[in-house]
């Protein structure tokens, strides 16, 4: 269930979002990161992932969400979850104003490890590309968003 601009202004403003990261990892242990477009966190390499919908469960939303990002309907019980994290940003998907509200994400991370040669589809309309980082490249890189940064502890 997606919210009207102004319902959903209104809902950032007011409430945490919820959503699930997807730290997708190759068979040489890089991570999948994509050039972002859109507020917050725009023009930064970030994991793909996004909002669970309101009575949407957490295995449709995976479902849904992996098939969206990656083209690849992947299972919640194929993944691991990393932990729950908590993402503020200045801004929003709004326009730049006085009265554009801040975000605040309440995330579930999760891991996926991709078998050897899979594919996978282009970018969804968050990112602009897709590249798979080395985690040392990942840790250095001011390119990479500190939230995405944030899952590689998890990862060892």
């Amino acid at each position: 269930m997606w919210l009207d601009t102004n319902t959903f202004k209104t809902v950032v403003a007011s409430t945490p979002l919820v959503s699930i990261d997807l730290v997708v990892e190759n068979e040489q242990g890089e991570i999948l990161l994509g050039k972002r477009l859109n507020r917050p966190a725009q023009g930064l390499w970030f994991v793909p992932g996004g909002r669970i919908q309101k009575n949407e469960t957490l295995d449709a939303a995976f479902i849904r969400l992996t098939t969206e990002e990656l083209g690849l309907p992947l299972e919640r019980s194929h993944a691991r979850l990393l932990d729950v994290y908590e993402h503020f940003y200045n801004d929003s998907v709004f326009e730049p104003g006085p009265d554009a509200p801040s975000t605040h994400y309440v995330v579930l991370g999760y891991h996926i490890v991709l078998p050897a040669g899979q594919s996978f589809a282009p970018p969804a309309a968050q990112h602009g590309e897709y590249q798979w980082w080395p985690v040392e490249a990942m840790q250095t890189s001011n390119k990479v968003h500190a939230n995405t940064r944030a899952y590689l502890g998890a990862l060892r």
